[in-house]
């Protein structure tokens, strides 16, 4: 070697050794998956494993064997829209108020904003029984603004005993300030909401009413007929006990039931979806899902005594 070689050699030596250390440690971070690599696959895989929901909260419980089968962001209280006409319901049959007495809607009960429409006019006059089928079936506000109108001691008085009712059933993330659920205060997890479909399925009139496909009522002169917010009601293949839809933009669109699906009591709780369809979908989603998982044992056992 001569010297301008040497020279040469020298001077590259620094750079050539510090492209190898650098080379080295790109090596061992592409074979070493960072913290949130690692969580996403590990997200992933744990998503793969469920019924691949498009509602951003939900859970499914299995009730008869206490069992939950399916969660996601089930313990974060989120706005629930007509979700809340549930409890309206089980605080106006409790009260034992005369299911048959008159109701007249006044201007108070006209809400205004995105999602208040009504067909009850203002002075039509239904029996309480009507207000509370309406409400449950039709997800009629002004029907539910009547109810707590009309218990005593006025609204101020049915929002505390909704909330009163709520810590009874042990629904520690659930608040309520009106009845209908058009305000996005009305707040409560998926997880909570699970209790009170468990709580609204053992009231006969609430089980009846919610799962009835149609109901006409007198308005005026006129005969108004209002049809079920909920498509799976009409769908033969459903069992369903109790249901509730609900829908405001800062709960999205939400579905609450209590169904029999391969023999078991179910309860699903779906909050914001997106889409108007979507929450229906999950709901298609959930019961092809467990059925897919009990096929999937079926055949398991009988493999196994082959």
């Amino acid at each position: 070697m001569n010297r301008g070689q040497a020279f040469l050699w020298v001077a590259l030596a620094p750079l050539l050794f510090a492209s190898a250390l650098s080379g080295t440690a790109s090596a061992s971070q592409s074979s070493t998956p960072s913290p949130h690599r690692r969580h996403h696959r590990h997200h992933s895989r744990a998503h793969a494993e469920g019924p691949q929901l498009r509602s951003m909260s939900a859970l499914v419980l299995d009730e008869t064997h206490a069992q939950v089968l399916y969660e996601r962001r089930a313990q974060v209280p989120e706005p629930i829209a007509s979700i809340s006409k549930l409890m309206t319901a089980m605080v106006v049959i409790d009260a034992r108020q005369p299911l048959e007495q008159q109701i007249a809607i006044t201007r108070e009960d006209c809400a205004v904003g995105r999602g208040a429409a009504s067909r009850l006019r203002v002075g039509t006059r239904l029996t309480r029984a009507d207000l509370l089928h309406l409400a449950l079936m039709s997800s009629e506000n002004r029907a539910a603004h009547a109810l707590g109108r009309s218990y005593p001691g006025g609204l101020p008085a049915f929002v505390r005993a909704m909330n009163a009712k709520a810590l009874a059933l042990g629904m520690t993330t659930a608040r309520f300030v009106e009845p209908t659920g058009l305000s996005s205060a009305n707040v409560a997890s998926a997880e909570d909401l699970s209790k009170m479909v468990a709580a609204a399925a053992e009231y006969p009139l609430i089980r009846e009413y919610s799962t009835d496909r149609h109901y006409a009522v007198r308005v005026g002169r006129r005969s108004v007929e209002y049809r079920t917010t909920d498509s799976l009601v009409a769908n033969p293949a459903w069992k369903i006990i109790v249901q509730k839809t609900g829908y405001i933009m800062a709960a999205g669109r939400c579905l609450v039931m209590q169904a029999v699906i391969d023999g078991r009591t179910v309860a699903i709780v779906l909050l914001d979806s997106f889409g108007k369809y979507t929450r229906v979908a999950d709901a298609r989603r959930v019961r092809k899902w467990m059925e897919a998982k009990v096929s999937q044992r079926t055949a398991r056992a009988a493999g196994s005594t082959a």
